[in-house]
């Protein structure tokens, strides 16, 4: 269906009910993961397949076929679900092209002729290749941010329009005004999902409060840098409306005329999707002057980020759109106060704006509901590594590690035991298996030296070595140092130098004590977070799995074998 030109009839009441009434006369929805995961794996083959076949049983009319984002479950791609009325929801795994062509001419077709009330039974030979949704891995999750990804067409923005897209942008510009909206979203509890965990309401509210000028500016970051972590490009790529109208409401509370998405350009699918998205909103009235016949007026660009990691650091994110080179700066001033081209400026990640729209439909207490008393609302991961269901997950804050790892990840494959889980990337920390019951939040992964971060959560098997999992975080954050400030460049280059020489058999006592001097160095002395939690690794395997530094050592007396 071609987009409706919004500036001659403007009622997105109208043109969800038209799109809602356009897919219901659909008999089955082939919902096709399309996301970079299953693209990886071959999926652009599976939906031309897919397509094919029923082009070829001439069944177009009653089929219809969606490219979606991330479905979750993505070691288990290519994915697709087939929703069909009358028949129960199937979700098949790891489609190759002759079983993809099978799905369609020996479940799809006959299960379509299938009279009212009938259930027609998938084939047994395609069993091996149905995911059960009843798998914990999906009953035991909470959506928000992911409620529609991978469930609809992301780059329709009438199909975003049809599931309430826009109606929270049309809520708060007819009917809140600014400050209401930053309360509602300081109610709400919601903090900064990229790492920082500040309030959300609260900076919007610095940012409002800035005398007016001829420029404000709303940032979205999104250079998602930590090694295993995907959330922010799964969110981009399966939903990427919510994100824009998150920072449309966003631009309105603090009373912004300009936003800024800057991706990192090794998301190119993201990139696309997000294009798209914006190229539809300007097409149709939604981005330019007078939004919704109001004096609101807004405009969104992109800026493509080179992969550094230090630019998830707000300043140095600033300075890369600039045209700089991306290194932090000293705050205050803060970015509120003096941000992009020294104008005021607010920064929040994807995740983050992904929630607003949500928390101004559903209200601040339904949002505050999930949580605990100090970390509201749901929290997406990544969960990977030695876990049987690898994948992207959401889940309530205050959901164990021994949840998310043993019940939602299905544990640890191949007869292993859990021996760690790392949080929180190269600035995080890991957890050793006997604090399984360590709800996820902010305050209690801090006690263990450990942070949220973006939401990367790495599993490990009891054939981890832990100072070479120190050494791998620890060489990354040294090669992503900006170098401005020496307590980065140089503590972070020495201790990775100490590391190395314990992982080689040569190290004494005495470099241990060094690591932990050097490392609350930096902790004090560095200019951004990057030096700042650089050490996290570190410590935090020091602290509790030191006798697995003890054992390389050469002043210290080896342990016996246990026999």
């Amino acid at each position: 269906m071609a987009d409706i030109d919004l500036d001659k009839r403007f009622d997105i009441h109208e043109i969800a009910k038209n799109k809602n009434a356009d897919l219901e006369r659909f008999q089955c929805h082939i919902y096709c993961c399309h996301s970079t995961g299953c693209k990886s794996s071959g999926s652009d083959d599976i939906i031309e397949l897919i397509k094919q076949a029923v082009t070829d049983h001439g069944i177009e009319d009653k089929v219809r076929i969606v490219p979606t984002g991330c479905m979750g479950l993505c070691a288990q791609g290519p994915l697709i679900r087939v929703e069909m009325k009358g028949q129960k929801d199937v979700l098949f795994k790891r489609l190759e092209p002759l079983i993809a062509r099978l799905v369609i001419t020996e479940y799809v077709v006959p299960a379509l002729k299938c009279a009212e009330g009938e259930l027609f039974p998938v084939p047994e030979f395609l069993a091996p290749h149905i995911l059960s949704l009843e798998l914990p891995f999906f009953t035991k999750q909470e959506k928000v941010v992911l409620k529609d990804a991978g469930h609809m067409d992301p780059e329709d923005i009438q199909e975003y329009i049809a599931r309430g897209g826009y109606l929270a942008l049309e809520k708060v510009l007819k009917t809140m005004k600014p400050s209401e909206v930053i309360d509602e979203i300081k109610k709400s509890g919601l903090r900064g999902r990229g790492g920082g965990g500040f309030s959300t309401g609260m900076k919007w509210e610095l940012a409002s409060k800035v005398p007016t000028v001829d420029e404000k500016f709303i940032i979205c970051n999104g250079d998602e840098g930590d090694p295993g972590a995907y959330m922010d490009r799964s969110i981009l790529e399966g939903d990427p409306h919510s994100v824009i109208e998150g920072m449309m409401i966003a631009a309105y509370a603090i009373g912004a005329t300009e936003g800024w998405f800057y991706v990192r350009a090794e998301y190119p699918l993201a990139v696309e999707r997000l294009e798209k998205a914006i190229k539809a909103c300007k097409k149709n009235r939604l981005l330019g002057n007078n939004i919704m016949g109001t004096d609101f007026s807004f405009n969104i660009d992109i800026r493509l980020g080179a992969g550094a990691f230090v630019c998830g650091e707000e300043t140095a994110l600033i300075h890369s759109i600039e045209g700089k080179r991306g290194t932090p700066r000293p705050r205050p001033p803060y970015p509120t106060n003096k941000g992009l081209w020294d104008k005021p400026s607010c920064v929040n990640n994807v995740e983050t704006l992904g929630n607003i729209t949500k928390i101004i439909l559903k209200g601040a207490d339904w949002f505050a509901s999930f949580g605990t008393e100090t970390s509201k609302g749901t929290k997406v991961f990544a969960l990977t590594g030695q876990v049987e269901h690898s994948g992207l997950i959401e889940v309530p804050m205050g959901t164990t590690i021994n949840e998310i790892v043993n019940e939602i990840g299905g544990g640890v494959p191949n007869g292993k035991k859990l021996k760690a889980v790392q949080t929180g990337g190269p600035s995080g920390g890991v957890i050793p298996a006997d604090n399984m019951d360590l709800p996820v939040c902010y305050e209690e992964l801090k006690k263990v030296g450990s942070i949220m971060g973006s939401g990367g959560m790495i599993v490990m098997d009891d054939t981890s070595d832990m100072v070479n999992i120190a050494n791998f975080y620890l060489d990354f954050t040294v090669d992503e140092s900006c170098g401005k400030c020496a307590p980065c460049r140089i503590g972070g280059k020495q201790m990775l130098l100490l590391l190395e020489k314990i992982n080689k058999g040569k190290g004494t006592r005495r470099d241990l004590e060094d690591l932990r001097r050097i490392a609350t160095a930096m902790q004090k002395a560095s200019l951004c977070g990057l030096g700042q939690t650089a050490p996290n690794p570190v410590l935090s395997t020091l602290r509790f799995f030191e006798q697995e530094y003890l054992d390389k050592l050469t002043d210290t007396p080896k342990q016996p074998e246990v026999k």
